[in-house]
């Protein structure tokens, strides 16, 4: 049996992952593992970087690999918005934790990616923002044990949406 002290945080580019997830591992004793920075420190480049180098496709498959070899306990992990693309992370990180989704209106995140492609935010030839916005919901959908929806709410809101959605889960 894995250890399932971990909660994932999984979401759009600019939902706010890393911000929650600091405040959620404060308040909960836990540690905070931003799986971006694990990319960037084990492959030795900024993510935009990786992404111009090796392509999206190659770039999901360095986050899929990275993230299905995480290897953390009692951690509060803000991931990509991309890592809902890599199955075997997905599966590796539901199998080590609660994956916990931080959902936005599409109108919130145009708002706040105003510069998508400094982000190193993961975008096909020819995709817009509303196209990443519809075909991931789905797979964040998929994967989630839960859904915290931000509207309307202050980071402390949200990460006290997020301790009582996972007490219900216990």
């Amino acid at each position: 049996m894995k250890d399932k002290s971990n909660i994932v945080l999984i979401g759009l580019p600019g939902v706010g992952k890393s911000t929650v997830g600091v405040i959620l591992a404060k308040i909960l004793g836990k540690e905070f593992t931003d799986s971006d920075l694990v990319i960037q420190r084990e492959e030795g480049s900024l993510l935009k970087d990786i992404i111009e180098t090796k392509g999206v496709e190659g770039f999901i498959e360095v986050e899929n690999r990275v993230n299905a070899s995480l290897t953390v306990t009692n951690s509060v992990i803000a991931t990509g918005g991309s890592v809902v693309y890599g199955k075997e992370a997905m599966e590796h990180l539901r199998s080590i934790g609660t994956i916990c989704y931080l959902r936005v209106p599409f109108e919130v995140i145009e708002k706040r990616l105003s510069d998508i492609k400094g982000r190193g935010v993961v975008l096909r030839e020819g995709q817009t923002l509303r196209d990443i916005y519809e075909e991931r919901i789905v797979l964040y959908e998929k994967y989630a044990d839960i859904t915290v929806l931000e509207e309307g709410l202050s980071i402390e809101e949200t990460v006290e949406q997020i301790i009582v959605k996972l007490e219900m889960l216990k």
